[in-house]
């Protein structure tokens, strides 16, 4: 599968799942523009990414529970580009905790801010995407905005900034799609980034990442709205 000269923005890209997108989308061809918080570690993986080749990667500070760094990141991606073709909302911040009580304001506030960000970040990069032949936007969303979902040991905050992002994913989908943008989501259990991809181990980021890539490979008469998986292992309590 091959994305040569393909323009991906993909948000939380520093480290984990986000890096890891990033290097795939890049490795088949891709221009990848990465943001994080973290604008150092962004660049570091930018700098690795375009001396593997064959595509390359420039880094971009973005919080996403800041409008106006989330509406800076917009503005920088418009002045290097005059299309986007995929949008990879992966950036978001969790917490763990049983209890509303677990952690405090603060945190609970950045963790929803978080999602009124990737919405903001959607709205202001649109634009981008319609200028482009094919665009996606790709949501990294969890199990956790699942209705019925409680296997996770995450916090309710993240349960709550989860399911604002299903609901901003379910009413996109509909509304874009007569504009040819498709609404990629992705809704996997709690996942380990590393380890062996069996039947009876834990779901690898490489297994999600893989069904991130055929669904945005595939020609536009195919749309792949959503991916669920099934949660082999429990989770630790």
């Amino acid at each position: 599968m091959e994305f040569e000269d393909l323009r991906v923005a993909v948000t939380g890209a520093a480290r984990g799942t986000g890096r890891l997108l990033a290097e795939a989308f890049a490795a088949r061809g891709a221009r990848v523009f990465l943001s994080a918080r973290d604008v150092e570690a962004a660049r570091q993986v930018a700098d690795t990414i375009t001396r593997r080749g064959p595509g390359r990667a420039e880094a971009f500070p973005c919080d996403l529970a800041i409008p106006d760094a989330v509406r800076g990141f917009a503005a920088a991606l418009a002045a290097r580009t005059n299309h986007l073709d995929v949008l990879i909302n992966n950036g978001a911040a969790y917490v763990d905790g049983d209890d509303l009580a677990d952690v405090p304001d603060d945190t609970i506030e950045n963790v929803m801010a978080g999602g009124t960000g990737t919405l903001l970040l959607t709205k202001h990069l649109l634009p981008l995407l319609r200028a482009s032949s094919r665009p996606d936007i790709v949501n990294m969303i969890s199990a956790c905005g699942e209705v019925g979902h409680r296997r996770s040991g995450a916090h309710p905050a993240f349960y709550a900034a989860k399911h604002a992002h299903a609901g901003l994913a379910e009413i996109l989908s509909h509304r874009l799609r007569p504009a040819g943008i498709r609404v990629i989501s992705l809704f996997p259990p709690d996942f380990v980034q590393d380890g062996p991809r069996q039947a009876d181990s834990d779901l690898t980021a490489a297994s999600v990442i893989d069904c991130v890539l055929f669904a945005v490979g595939q020609p536009r008469d195919c749309f792949i709205r959503e991916f669920h998986f099934e949660q082999v292992r429990t989770p630790p309590s």
